[in-house]
């Protein structure tokens, strides 16, 4: 808001405004209260006063703590300024003349404001900040709520049977992949133990495939997937995933031995995700970043959240 001031021309065409729209005290306090968003001002004021007194002793209140009410000021300026309809006017006696008040003021009410275009564009554009803010947190609650949720399903996973788990898994993770935006295909499909798909991310394919098997992935499991990267896109990647890790010499034999188009997760990559440690899309960007740079497929979770590069 700045330190700009609101001019005095324009709270006495509010007080005006306010007190012509509405003729008795009960449609006056109704809109107050749907107005005001800090309940203590409505409740100091004696409404046995005459109405022009109740409209000043709540705009001079809200003009004494500017700190406080300034942008309140601006938004009960703004909804009385938007008031066309004075059809509960014409009722009353003399209601044409009324009516024709009540215009006037609202309309003098929007010529003041026409010198405060910078605050009310601050006062909208903090209303904006407050509402993405909001916005926000309530996503990032309800991400944490849902990672809980597939968390618990991971651990219960582990005394399933195989087939069960299988399945438990693929919905899991395509599950996981669409809360982060990554487009899992139609095609994740579980095959005996293994669950086969593919995803976007950052604007590059991915074919993915999954293990949940006693033994650790060897070099062959590896060079199946690295087989049908060859036939796609120059950009298309591999993201193997196997719950109980990889082996050291499986690894290094894939390593030396084809072009590495593959990023390696384990368990322990998995769990960080569900645990909100790292974000999915973040855990990927820095397996990739790292592969390109080092020529090492599998990055761990561990080396990335303790600053290892």
């Amino acid at each position: 808001m700045g330190s700009q001031k609101i001019a005095p021309a324009a709270l006495i065409a509010l007080k005006r405004a306010l007190t012509g729209v509405y003729w008795y005290k009960n449609d006056l306090r109704a809109f107050l209260t749907g107005a005001l968003r800090d309940p203590r001002i409505l409740s100091r004021i004696n409404w046995d006063d005459y109405k022009r007194d109740i409209v000043a002793r709540v705009v001079d209140e809200m003009v004494a703590s500017p700190d406080r009410h300034r942008n309140e000021l601006i938004d009960l300026m703004t909804e009385v300024a938007k008031v066309d309809d004075f059809s509960h006017l014409a009722r009353l006696d003399n209601g044409a003349e009324k009516v024709r008040e009540a215009r006037d003021a609202v309309n003098a009410l929007r010529k003041a404001m026409e010198g405060h275009e910078e605050i009310i564009a601050d006062r909208r554009r903090a209303a904006e900040r407050t509402a993405a803010a909001q916005a926000q947190a309530t996503a990032t609650l309800e991400v944490r709520q849902k990672l809980d949720e597939l968390k618990l399903r991971f651990v219960s996973l582990v005394s399933a049977n195989l087939q069960q788990r299988g399945y438990d898994l693929e919905a899991l993770l395509r599950e996981l992949f669409e809360l982060f935006d990554l487009d899992p295909r139609a095609s994740f499909r579980v095959v005996g133990e293994q669950i086969d798909g593919g995803f976007t991310f950052d604007s590059t394919d991915y074919l993915f495939e999954g293990k949940w098997q006693r033994e650790l992935v060897a070099a062959g499991d590896l060079y199946d997937l690295g087989g049908k990267l060859a036939g796609k896109l120059d950009n298309t990647l591999g993201l193997f995933l196997s719950i109980n890790g990889y082996s050291r010499d499986g690894i290094a034999a894939y390593a030396r031995s084809v072009r590495r188009l593959l990023l390696l997760m384990d368990g322990s990559d998995l769990l960080a995700v569900l645990e909100d440690r790292i974000r999915l899309p973040d855990l990927l960007l820095r397996k990739r970043r790292h592969a390109s740079q080092t020529g090492e497929i599998f990055f761990t979770v561990a080396d990335i959240l303790a600053g290892r590069s």
